[in-house]
């Protein structure tokens, strides 16, 4: 057997993009050349890696098991290279992380700009997802990193407290509660516009609310966090996020604040990688810079201690 780091350059591609014709695209390669890798390395390892769905191509249970395996040889073959490597001692190498979607919409750009202008031969590629399905990739193999804005819900992750959050609850400027300082009662029933369930916003805004109001009304769930600001914007219901999501619209007149001093609405954004991945070169350069870093970012995202100690295990 002579598999080849092509075949698992091949083979991560197709896992990652789920088609032939896109993962050529993405190591610009011919649709018959990627075809060819996977088919030769699916003979080698004696039968399919993937479900094939017409054009769609689905990793099996096989391919499960080879994925992670393949990132930790490429992973490590790239590490070598930066280690040999004649031009000084540059970084070079690829990235993947998943953020949740408070965090990748408006955190993580400043700190993935801000790292690629020191380290302009890295790449990074991020997915934005809600939090459960971040956390499964990264479990899973699929990331190398993940930030997330809630409790980990399964073991095996490695966690590591980030940047502080605080979300806001928040109305449209003629909503009867716009700006102003309301009672638990007075948030039974308002028409909540909510997060999906798997949103680590929607974790720690019902964790808050149920020790005040054990039950309320959600009128509306939506997978977006700009879909919900236009919605309350609307006058449809209010909502709860991130500051950092409705800061311009709070400055703006657009949307107003509802003061609720009683909720605790405080949360920590998580670093989160796979228990004993193995950590190359870039990876490390890039978790020691977001533990020190400084991007040019609004106040509030910028990191405000250092978080270098051990790194906690997930509960669970």
């Amino acid at each position: 057997m002579n598999i080849t780091l092509r075949q698992l350059e091949v083979f991560c591609a197709v896992a990652d993009h789920g088609s032939v014709t896109r993962a050529g695209e993405f190591l610009g390669l011919t649709q018959s050349a990627v075809s060819a890798s996977l088919a030769q390395l699916e003979r080698q390892l004696g039968g399919p890696l993937f479900d094939r769905r017409g054009r769609t191509l689905r990793i099996n249970e096989r391919g499960r098991v080879l994925l992670p395996e393949a990132r930790r040889v490429l992973a490590q073959v790239s590490d070598l290279v930066n280690l040999l490597s004649p031009d000084g001692g540059d970084l070079v190498g690829a990235l993947r992380v998943g953020s949740s979607t408070t965090i990748g919409n408006y955190v993580m750009p400043f700190w993935i700009a801000a790292f690629r202008r020191l380290h302009p031969r890295v790449t990074i590629q991020q997915i934005v997802a809600n939090g459960h399905a971040i956390e499964t990739a990264v479990l899973e193999g699929m990331l190398d990193l993940g930030f997330i804005e809630g409790p980990p819900r399964a073991g095996g992750a490695e966690v590591e407290p980030w940047l502080p959050d605080e979300l806001v609850v928040f109305a449209g400027p003629t909503h009867p509660l716009a700006g102003a300082e309301v009672t638990p009662e007075a948030l039974v029933s308002p028409g909540w516009i909510m997060r999906e369930h798997g949103s680590g916003t929607r974790q720690v805004f019902e964790r808050a609310l149920r020790e005040w109001v054990p039950e309320f009304e959600i009128a509306l769930e939506l997978g977006h966090t700009e879909a919900i600001k236009r919605a309350v914007e609307a006058g449809l219901g209010i909502g709860c996020l991130s500051r950092l999501a409705v800061e311009r619209e709070l400055q703006q007149g657009w949307l107003a604040p509802v003061h609720a001093p009683f909720l605790d609405l405080r949360r920590q954004f998580l670093l989160i990688q796979r228990r004993g991945r193995h950590v190359t070169r870039v990876l490390g350069a890039f978790r020691e810079f977001l533990r020190n870093g400084a991007p040019e970012a609004p106040p509030d995202t910028k990191l405000r201690s250092k978080t270098s100690g051990p790194l906690s295990r997930s509960p669970g």
